[in-house]
């Protein structure tokens, strides 16, 4: 995946909302082009402002593969 120059705040935003707008069908790809942002942020700060965007998406990916997809309309929330 060819990535645009993007800044860091950039990035957060696009991993942000991808979490928000993720739904069960499209789950592993936002999650492979959330990872590809978060692989191309330059420094462990910048990663880490992204943990809870990506931990979410994981989780919901968990949660989606374990259920079948019966809370496909919920979002887990910390």
């Amino acid at each position: 995946m060819k990535l645009p120059m993007l800044s860091a705040d950039d990035k957060l935003a696009e991993i942000r909302r991808l979490y928000f707008k993720t739904t069960r069908q499209t789950i592993q790809d936002d999650l492979t082009k959330a990872l590809e942002l978060l692989k191309s942020m330059g420094s462990e700060e910048e990663r880490e402002r992204a943990t809870v965007y990506m931990e979410g998406l994981a989780q919901m990916r968990s949660d989606w593969n374990r259920t079948g997809g019966h809370q496909a309309g919920k979002r887990r929330r910390s």
